[in-house]
């Protein structure tokens, strides 16, 4: 087992650097320095750390400091987790400050969402690319478990399994090992079904656009958080950067799903990024009574309303036989609805289904990898265990072709076949949620 006493985090301000030092600390037992442009930025991080895994305890090893003391901070640690901006200049500049000084067994990684790993570790010479990777922590990670692990060509393979048993015996991480592709695994399939939301939104936006889409898609169907709430969690400037980047180093069968919808683009101008700006897609307002009122954002007229009740019989029915623990029955009155809005639920549970098959295939060395990155990177079901709950591929290639709304899907499902096809790492029955 690796021996990491101390940590370097550069880019510690934001919420990820500051959580993974959290993580790090507590459950590592190690020193962290948590470097940041400037000391208040620290000071700040030290803070989002401890209260990341709530425990005062740990502030003790946290130590906030500047770039002022970079190359102290980096030449006493055994490994620097940067987790600086998503731009590759910035990215080049902090590694070429790491390797004049680093002392020869330091471990770096980086925890871009999507960069390739390879292009980033030419920053290195040959004695530093033996000892970097990626280590891709999902937020927030203290609830979201999942770390990819995505080595170079040159990443020295037993180093790279030492870290693997350290993430997971020792930081409490589900590892999993994903190819050198855009955005890995679990962004790659979540984010498709996210912006394929966000498209559909705009498509059904005289029905209500981005609250009627999230009522169709709701936690009933096997996520934590509506997709379009999501989004707005994540930041459009960040789903913005990730689709980007999907849509510019990747070419598959769906690949026009990471088209961003214009109304994005003009919300992102306007500086309304979603939670962390406090508007978006949506928006709370205090009333003269005190009470607060959640609005939406409207894409049909461009303006912000009430969030709407919408109250569909197929996710009613579905929620009436998940409080009685009526799986089966829950998922045959999916089926069996005819509404728009179910067969759009339909043709989108097919749709992650096929695409998620289809990405694990190509990026990751087993299929069930998918399920254990989308259930604990995402709070959503896995693809494994959705095909489970709705009866089986069989089940799975009817709907497709019932609900096939561009054309290729039921094709795509068929050419995967059931072969290869097994069982699901965790209950269904955990995901789906008795909530509208």
């Amino acid at each position: 087992m690796l021996n990491i006493q101390t940590v370097s985090v550069i880019g510690a301000n934001g919420t990820m650097g500051a959580t993974v030092a959290g993580l790090i600390a507590a459950f590592g037992n190690a020193k962290v320095f948590l470097i940041c442009r400037k000391k208040e930025a620290a000071l700040k991080a030290v803070e989002t750390a401890v209260g990341s895994v709530r425990a005062d305890s740990i502030r003790k090893k946290l130590i906030p400091c500047t770039y002022e003391d970079f190359e102290s901070c980096v030449g006493q640690s055994d490994w620097v987790f940067e987790s600086v901006a998503e731009d590759t200049v910035v990215k080049s500049e902090i590694y070429q400050r790491i390797e004049r000084c680093r002392k020869p067994e330091l471990i770096v990684t980086t925890g871009t969402s999507g960069f390739s790993i390879n292009e980033l570790g030419k920053n290195f010479n040959t004695a530093g690319q033996k000892r970097f990777f990626g280590t891709h922590f999902f937020n927030p990670p203290y609830v979201l478990t999942l770390c990819e692990v995505i080595r170079t060509g040159k990443t020295d393979p037993a180093l790279f399994s030492d870290m693997q048993a350290y993430l997971e015996k020792v930081l409490h991480r589900d590892v999993i090992e994903t190819a050198d592709a855009p955005a890995f695994l679990g962004n790659r399939i979540g984010f498709h079904f996210l912006n394929k939301a966000l498209q559909y939104a705009v498509r059904y936006s005289k029905e209500g656009g981005i609250d009627y889409i999230d009522a169709v898609l709701g936690p009933f169907t096997g996520r934590g958080m509506t997709p379009l709430i999501t989004v707005d969690f994540v930041g459009l400037d960040v789903h913005k950067a990730i689709v980007d980047n999907i849509y510019a180093h990747s070419m598959d069968y769906d690949h026009s799903a990471f088209l961003l919808p214009d109304f994005v683009l003009k919300l992102i101008a306007q500086g309304k990024l979603g939670v962390k700006t406090k508007e978006g897609f949506f928006k709370t307002v205090a009333n003269g009574d005190k009470t607060k009122q959640v609005l939406v954002y409207d894409i049909a007229s461009g303006d912000l309303r009430p969030i709407r009740k919408y109250k569909l019989p197929f996710a009613m029915q579905m929620v009436s036989h998940l409080s009685a623990g009526n799986y089966g029955k829950a998922m045959q009155a999916l089926k069996d609805d005819a509404s728009g809005e179910a067969l759009i639920c339909r043709h989108f549970l097919a749709s992650y289904i096929a695409y998620a098959f289809t990405t694990a295939g190509n990026v990751s060395p087993k299929l069930a990898d998918a399920d254990i990155a989308m259930t604990t990177g995402f709070n959503w079901i896995g693809p494994l265990a959705l095909t489970q709950a709705l009866g089986g591929y069989g089940e799975v290639l009817k709907m497709a072709a019932q609900a096939d709304f561009e054309g290729n899907l039921a094709a795509r499902l068929r050419g995967i076949g059931e072969k290869g096809i097994t069982a699901a790492p965790f209950d269904y029955r955990k995901s789906l949620r008795a909530v509208l």
